[in-house]
């Protein structure tokens, strides 16, 4: 059984696809054994105590700079044995040592198809305004592992949507996150539990059943 720790910035809905899924028996070699938030205010914490999860708040405009709060960060997951790290909407910057101590055990969603539209500073509505100014015909999500490079690292899966005629960032937003994230999400934390993903170089190839590679 993989424990799984969700780190989390916002609202939480991301967190909430994998409680859902978890609730409909998706995760079952793998469980949510902790929600850890950077922001003090953040809802995700409250979908947390209504399923029962355990949580913890490590706001990162405590810590002088991305280090120290990688530091304390792996401070508080040591005790909690996660084996994946999901990043459901976290919106903080790993450096290279926490990187390199959890290399392809960090899992993250982005709202658009990788490599449009990402890397520092492209999050949340910034990312839709992005993409429906450069007029595309269709954009998504794309779950990856996590690098030092953000939204760097190798890609796990992808689901795309049609841009629509009159559609504003929030509109495309809400599809994207419920046509395309709330469903690759779940999806990759189970097929990572499962001992399904084989991480070569910047390739990821998803194995037809369980079994031990090295490349991983």
């Amino acid at each position: 059984m993989v424990n799984i720790a969700v780190l989390v910035s916002g609202g939480g809905t991301n967190l909430q696809a994998l409680l859902d899924a978890q609730a409909r028996g998706e995760l079952s070699s793998g469980r949510i054994c902790a929600v850890v938030s950077s922001c003090a205010g953040a809802y995700a914490l409250e979908r947390a105590r209504l399923a029962g999860i355990p949580s913890y708040t490590l706001p990162r405009r405590e810590f002088a700079d991305e280090h120290a709060f990688c530091r304390a960060l792996e401070a508080l997951l040591a005790p909690l044995n996660a084996q994946l790290l999901v990043h459901a909407g976290f919106l903080c910057i790993l450096d290279d040592a926490f990187c390199e101590t959890y290399e392809n055990r960090m899992l993250n969603v982005h709202p658009s198809l990788i490599p449009a539209f990402c890397g520092k500073g492209m999050y949340g509505l910034r990312v839709h305004e992005a993409a429906l100014a450069a007029g595309v015909k269709v954009s998504g999500a794309t779950v990856h592992f996590v690098t030092p490079v953000p939204d760097g690292g190798p890609i796990v899966a992808q689901r795309a949507v049609d841009v629509l005629p009159g559609d504003t960032p929030e509109t495309l937003q809400a599809r994207i996150m419920r046509e395309c994230e709330h469903v690759l999400l779940p999806r990759a934390v189970a097929l990572f539990c499962e001992d399904r993903l084989r991480v070569c170089g910047n390739h990821v190839e998803i194995l037809p059943e369980r079994s031990i590679y090295p490349c991983r």
